[in-house]
């Protein structure tokens, strides 16, 4: 089965570039997404998934870890300071207990992470996940831009400046610092940031939100001590 065959010519279909250096899961995996209506996009290694990614700009990217020429890694960080895709959802493929694969991952800016073996309906409803999580929901485009400090959110343009200076901020990151922004000076458990950032149906763990937190901080100084971490509970934005 060629899954190129079965891409569409035009409309309004997601694409899913498909990064697996197994042929026979990669067509597998392509050939559900297709059932499913997506179009997949098949990549065989790191070096053509990046190429790809740059080339057709597809709206997720599956990505598997152990890679030929470039790793799932590798890419994942080539793609996260790519512009123009820096904000593709990424779902990494990793091999079961490779715990630190999957926080690198997390800190890198990977949206979820599937590990192997799994199943082909499991990763379509994971995708599906993923889709709803960062689906722009119509309301966001009413609210007013957020302010703390010297930082400003326009949430409609996705778009953080500090001292009038873009910040780039993935969409798990963009999402907590809006959560945070609008709870300012009360404390947010991690349940409640990982429901306002990835949705009902999440997978990941509490230990994503502190990953995500500390590329907050590292990113926007001023954030540093301003976010405060309240011990066995969450987090706080300290009044402005």
């Amino acid at each position: 089965m060629d899954p190129q065959a079965d891409l569409p010519e035009a409309g309004l279909q997601k694409s899913i570039l498909v990064v697996e250096d197994d042929k026979e899961i990669r067509d597998l995996l392509s050939h559900y997404l297709v059932k499913e209506g997506f179009a997949a996009i098949p990549a065989p290694d790191g070096e053509v998934a990046l190429a790809k990614a740059r080339k057709d700009k597809p709206d997720l990217v599956l990505l598997d870890i152990l890679l030929p020429k470039a790793d799932g890694l590798e890419v994942l960080r080539a793609i996260r300071s790519s512009p123009g895709i820096e904000g593709t959802p990424v779902v990494m493929l990793t091999a079961k207990g490779s715990e630190t694969d999957r926080v690198v991952g997390l800190e890198l800016g990977a949206d979820d992470y599937i590990t192997k073996p799994f199943s082909p309906r499991e990763v379509v409803a994971r995708i599906k996940a993923v889709f709803r999580r960062s689906r722009p929901a119509d309301r966001e485009a009413e609210v007013a831009p957020l302010a703390y400090r010297d930082l400003r959110m326009d949430v409609a343009r996705h778009e953080v400046r500090v001292h009038g200076k873009p910040v780039p901020l993935t969409t798990k990151e963009f999402r907590i610092l809006q959560a945070l922004l609008s709870s300012s000076g009360r404390v947010l458990s991690r349940e409640a940031i990982l429901r306002k950032a990835w949705g009902e149906d999440t997978h990941v763990t509490d230990r994503t939100v502190d990953v995500h937190i500390a590329k907050l901080r590292q990113k926007i100084p001023l954030l540093a001590q301003a976010i405060e971490t309240v011990k066995d509970v969450g987090y706080k934005l300290r009044e402005g």
